[in-house]
């Protein structure tokens, strides 16, 4: 009895903090930040305590819930010091005591744990190692030995200065990101996300992939608004991977099908997992440039994977089926204007000169508004509230102490310059041949990204990546854009690809064989990024003529059409393999001469491959 008792205090304490965390998000998104100090210190001190509470409801130990209890004090006592020696640190010369250095070392212990408690093992070692770099380094060999760090200096930078955990990605997250976690857990609440699903499935009932092709398009929906690739897969896999097996497809293709789409929300415009805020404030360039560049490649992305979905789709010979009876009662049409409305009053207001988180507050606003004129029953459904707020406020607790981790990461490589060594031996490796470098910084972005979600991923594969592309000429949204595409697709590239790993449960299917199936699917994805710098004009809003991007677009999508064919070409035609490939890397990678031969080329194929199978009467 007293335990059952125990655990609702702990269900109410969890719903009070996330309501804090709510009330300080929509705050600082409409009267603005009231206080650097307090608002990063404080989320992460709120942040922490909720993750620590919702951790020991689940806990069933008395060892973890010793371990968390002993978090909590840590992390409460590391903050009380930092205000305490915050205050005289920006009013004089303070030197740090041995007690402030102790409890700055433990602030950033708390933090490790509660990011592997977040996000798994792989983010809390490196920013662990990281740590252990910065203190040990100068014991490094080679280029990764550096000049050694006082315990003073590395704790004063990493901890008691907004240079660490506290830095620029803290800021952009807790005064800029948190109201669109809120926006879009609020769209699970007023339960849009199940008729983006329906949506899908009913534009898509006439092609032959059906549900695959379906599956694609409810993932870019709901990814506009989703933080996670892993939380796009969760939300709309559990719906549409039943349905793409039940078509005839295998469960490793289901799977596949839905990590490869799940991932590229977080490369669609308006929000892109929460990075597109980060890259405004990183690059200095305007959000709606980076929406505007990010644009086409986008829908390159999601038309490669049509391409792909349907040649497979045609050799697997599936019977043809009638068009599913999907029909929309007034509710569900009203709720489909809503999400449209509610993204367009955002895009709007930041048009308006409006900073992006009074938008996302506009764009919650409306959805509130609208969503519970249409579903009134849910303004007094009390269990719906509290999933909200619970999920909403844990989500943000987690994505706070995630870019705490990532500030460790960048106070380090910052007080050791070792990403700007990285970044200069890459050079040397590749003597300044651009391709090579690209080629190095593609398969260093995914193996740096394996196992982390997009925010951190980006954040730490730009910094160390970044500057190696742009000392060979790269522009600074072109660099940006590459490295984040590749750090997204880590999630699907094996060893540890994480989307591919959550869809793998729900298909039934081996989580190796999906992720290396759902690469195969996205394998136009790898190389878009490359379009980027080899036709830069692709990126509108960059700077190049409207003719250029024209040209540039129509060359990489003829490019990605015969990428994604060749990823499953038609019985027979194994030889179309090489040519399509061939043709491919012509119209990317070679100036416009030979590309525009290629693109005839291609057209040309493409027509007599359509011929042969009019003739067959296969057309998908």
């Amino acid at each position: 009895m007293s335990e059952v008792r125990t655990n609702a205090y702990l269900d109410h304490a969890v719903t009070g903090l996330s309501l804090v965390v709510l009330g300080v998000v929509f705050y600082v998104s409409v009267f603005g930040v009231f206080s650097d100090s307090y608002l990063r210190v404080g989320m992460l001190l709120m942040g922490g305590l909720l993750i620590i509470l919702s951790a020991i409801g689940r806990s069933d130990t008395v060892l973890d819930r010793g371990l968390l209890a002993a978090v909590a004090i840590a992390l409460s006592l590391s903050v009380y010091q930092y205000f305490r020696a915050a205050e005289e640190i920006e009013t004089g010369l303070y030197f740090l005591t041995s007690t402030d250095i102790w409890m700055g070392f433990l602030g950033l212990v708390a933090v490790i744990e509660l990011t592997r408690r977040s996000v798994g093992l792989v983010m809390a070692v490196v920013a662990g190692l990281l740590l252990a770099y910065g203190a040990f380094g100068h014991l490094a060999p080679g280029f990764l030995r550096h000049a050694g760090i006082s315990t003073e200096e590395l704790m004063t930078v990493l901890w008691y200065s907004f240079d660490g955990v506290f830095g620029r990605p803290m800021a952009t997250v807790v005064s800029t990101i948190l109201i669109f976690i809120v926006f879009g857990a609020l769209l699970e609440l007023l339960a849009i996300d199940l008729v983006l699903v329906r949506l899908a499935l009913a534009a898509t009932g006439r092609m032959r992939s059906g549900p695959a092709a379906a599956a694609t398009v409810a993932s870019g929906l709901f990814g506009t608004i989703s933080g996670s690739a892993v939380a796009n897969v969760v939300g709309t896999g559990v719906i549409t991977i039943p349905l793409i097996k039940k078509r005839g497809f295998s469960p490793r293709f289901a799977a596949a099908v839905e990590s490869a789409a799940s991932s590229g929300g977080q490369i669609t415009p308006p929000i892109m997992g929460a990075v597109a805020f980060i890259m405004a404030d990183v690059t200095s360039v305007p959000y709606l440039t980076i929406c505007a560049a990010a644009a086409v490649p986008a829908l390159l992305y999601y038309g490669g994977l049509f391409v792909a979905i349907s040649s497979a789709a045609r050799n697997m010979d599936l019977a043809e089926e009638p068009r599913p009876d999907i029909s929309f009662n007034w509710r569900e049409l009203l709720q489909m204007g809503i999400f449209v409305l509610a993204l367009a009053g955002i895009v709007v207001t930041m048009v308006g000169g409006s900073s992006p988180a009074y938008a996302g507050f506009v764009g919650v606003a409306l959805a509130a508004l609208l969503g519970f004129a249409v579903r009134p029953d849910l303004l007094f459904n009390g269990a719906a509230w509290v999933k909200f707020i619970r999920s909403a406020g844990l989500i943000s607790a987690q994505l706070v102490v995630i870019v705490g981790a990532v500030g460790i990461v960048i106070g380090v490589l910052n007080l050791t310059g070792v990403g700007l060594r990285f970044a200069s031996l890459l050079s040397s490796l590749a003597e300044d041949q651009l391709i090579v470098s690209l080629i190095l910084m593609a398969i260093a972005c995914l193996l740096l990204g394996m196992g982390m979600p997009t925010v951190p991923a980006y954040l730490i594969i730009v910094l160390v990546m970044g500057p190696s592309l742009q000392k060979l000429g790269v522009p600074i949204v072109h660099t940006h854009m590459f490295v984040l595409y590749f750090g997204v697709l880590s999630a699907i590239t094996p060893p540890v690809a994480l989307a591919a790993f959550a869809a793998a449960p729900i298909a039934g299917s081996s989580p190796m064989a999906t992720a290396l199936e759902a690469s195969r699917l996205a394998l136009p994805g790898f190389a878009i990024p490359f379009a980027f710098i080899y036709q830069p004009a692709l990126l509108l809003g960059t700077g190049f003529p409207l003719a250029e991007s024209a040209q540039a677009i129509v060359f990489v999508l003829l490019a990605t059409i015969l990428i994604s064919r060749a990823c499953y070409p038609r019985r027979g035609k194994a030889y179309m393999v090489p040519v399509g490939l061939g043709l491919a890397v012509a119209l990317i990678f070679f100036g416009p001469l030979v590309a525009w031969i290629a693109a005839a080329a291609a057209i040309g194929l493409m027509y007599v491959d359509r011929l042969e199978l009019t003739d067959k009467n296969q057309v998908s």
